[in-house]
């Protein structure tokens, strides 16, 4: 999994996930990434630092002159998501379910007939079994569980 910095031509940024680089392009080609603030589908990736796990720990965060600091979950909460990414990111997921083809219980079944090009490929939405979506990933089918839309406030 990649995460790539991209923007809109709208100046628009956001950050966007994918199995790999080519996943991105064939994506992206077949109109499939949008900018999740406008719509658009004229996208570019912007330039970005690759993430690499040396192994070796986290630096101390900083702190104030006298401050103690804080470790594991005595940290503070991150702030709270703005507004407008929040709104952003429901309209994505509805225009998402408004794209794609309710499969309803058949998903996994389905999803798999598309993987080996015995359906049309498409974009389909369903629903499947933690098990299910677990034997999915596995097979190196790419499916990305989202909440159903009256669950979208």
């Amino acid at each position: 999994m990649i995460v790539l910095n991209l923007n809109c031509d709208h100046e628009h940024l956001f950050e966007g996930w994918f199995a790999s680089s080519a996943a991105y392009d064939e994506q992206r080609e077949r109109g499939l990434v949008s900018c999740p603030v406008c719509g658009s589908t004229t996208i570019s990736r912007r330039p970005s630092a690759p993430y690499v796990n040396t192994g070796a720990s986290a630096p101390a965060p900083a702190r104030k002159s006298g401050a103690p600091v804080r470790s594991g979950a005595a940290q503070a909460a991150p702030a709270a998501p703005d507004a407008d990414v929040v709104a952003a990111a429901v309209a994505m997921l509805r225009r998402l379910g408004r794209e794609s083809e309710d499969v309803g219980d058949r998903f996994a079944d389905e999803a798999r007939r598309i993987h080996h090009g015995e359906s049309d490929a498409r974009n389909i939405r369903g629903r499947a079994t933690r098990d299910d979506v677990s034997e999915l990933i596995d097979e190196g089918i790419s499916v990305l569980p989202l909440p159903a839309d009256e669950d979208l406030h």
